[in-house]
């Protein structure tokens, strides 16, 4: 009687232990065993069926975390249990990360890169951290160098000080000390400060990435644009931030990607500019109703007037996002790739293509009184055609080479 009563609490717990992994592969839990062992030696143990009350074990601190791929980080973070740590300077800017977890999952701590006592009780008791922080601009407070090069230099250091396991730089494409861009070279140079500290950083390098509210689209649907023909013109594999994030998650969990660069990019190769006409069509910019507007809300002009305009943006707006001098160098620059860099194969992730989420990402933008005229939903075989179709010769007087690739 006693044998048996053992054999069925045998098969219970077999049972139990079969249903917790059938459950967390439908939850895709990120770990594939309950008892993980960082490279330090730390032991992690991790438990739940894989969904928001689950743990697993692990602590991440997530600088740049209110952003647009922090918030996409934080979220598949947080999902399962891992105790995320988003530091923020702007209140309000956190408050869609409050549900990304369950209670106590997601904590916040407001810091400044200045005060570096906020860093040191971001990453204090954290097992990776994860840094997202840059900036494309000079603004009033902080200038590229300040953002991208003191900010890496400061977390990297502190975190090492404070005995965290793993450290994840998320750089640019084109990061490059020698870059004629000051963005793409502050970049660079954050890759060499953050290896002082921990040379075996896991560096991250994404293409311009995709996504809804994504800066990479917004930049190229406005109704207005001064020199588009030598703003947009840089050659890209722009990814998709979901992906990008997924890549991220892999890393935190694998000690394996330890002092490894990845380069993050996707399949297929676009011009800004040939983009900046696909959209136009697809959100039917310059129709209203049935009456076309002037198609002067494009305005090609030659390359030293652009080079003026962007010096004398740069100067009179120093604190908005607007098209600076240094656009203008990263317009010259095409997107080259790092052959010795792995990619998303080496992750196991297949590259999405940009055909089949550009109507998702920009429909919201199309302009209501529009599709009276064009009521055209662009599957991949119709964003494939409208490619094909702008990049085609046309029979009009093209002064400044709008259009044309260099």
């Amino acid at each position: 009687m006693l044998s048996m009563n053992k054999s069925k609490l045998a098969f219970n717990a077999t049972r139990s232990i079969a249903q917790i992994n059938q459950s967390r592969n439908i939850y895709r839990f990120p770990l594939e065993s309950d008892i993980n062992i960082t490279k330090t030696g730390k032991t992690k143990i991790a438990h739940g069926l894989g969904g928001r009350h689950s743990r697993t074990g692990y602590q991440v601190s997530v600088f740049g975390g209110t952003g647009f791929l922090g918030k996409i980080l934080t979220s598949k973070l947080a999902k399962h249990g891992t105790i995320t740590i988003a530091p923020f300077r702007n209140g309000r800017s956190k408050r869609h990360l409050k549900v990304c977890g369950d209670l106590g999952v997601v904590n916040f701590h407001e810091f400044d890169i200045r005060n570096l006592k906020s860093i040191e009780e971001s990453v204090a008791h954290s097992d990776v951290v994860v840094n997202l922080l840059g900036s494309s601009t000079n603004t009033k407070n902080f200038s590229m160098a300040d953002a991208n090069i003191e900010g890496s230099n400061r977390i990297a250091k502190i975190s090492k000080d404070f005995g965290v396991d793993r450290f994840v730089q998320v750089s640019s494409y084109n990061a490059d000390p020698n870059s004629p861009s000051e963005f793409f070279a502050t970049k660079g140079i954050a890759e060499e400060v953050v290896k002082q500290h921990y040379p075996d950083a896991t560096i991250v390098r994404p293409a311009p990435m995709y996504g809804r509210n994504s800066k990479f689209l917004n930049d190229m649907l406005s109704i207005k644009v001064f020199g588009g023909n030598i703003i947009y013109r840089q050659e890209v594999y722009p990814t998709h931030v979901e992906q990008v994030a997924q890549a991220l998650e892999k890393i935190v969990y694998d000690d394996s990607t330890a002092g490894k660069t990845y380069e993050l990019y996707g399949n297929e190769r676009y011009s800004r500019v040939e983009l900046r006409e696909m959209l136009k069509y697809m959100i039917h910019l310059n129709q209203y109703g049935f009456f076309p507007a002037a198609s002067g809300y494009d305005m090609p002009a030659p390359e030293f007037l652009v080079k003026i305009w962007c010096l004398l943006n740069g100067k009179l707006n120093p604190s908005l996002e607007a098209f600076d001098y240094d656009t203008y160098r990263r317009s010259t620059l095409h997107q080259k790739i790092d052959p010795s860099a792995l990619t998303y194969k080496d992750l196991g992730i297949v590259s999405d293509e940009l055909a089949d989420w550009l109507y998702k990402y920009v429909k919201p933008h199309i302009i209501a009184s529009s599709q009276a005229k064009n009521r055209t939903v662009y599957g991949k075989e119709e964003v494939l055609k409208l490619r094909d179709y702008v990049n085609s010769p046309k029979n009009y007087l093209d002064l400044f080479g709008y259009g044309s690739k260099n």
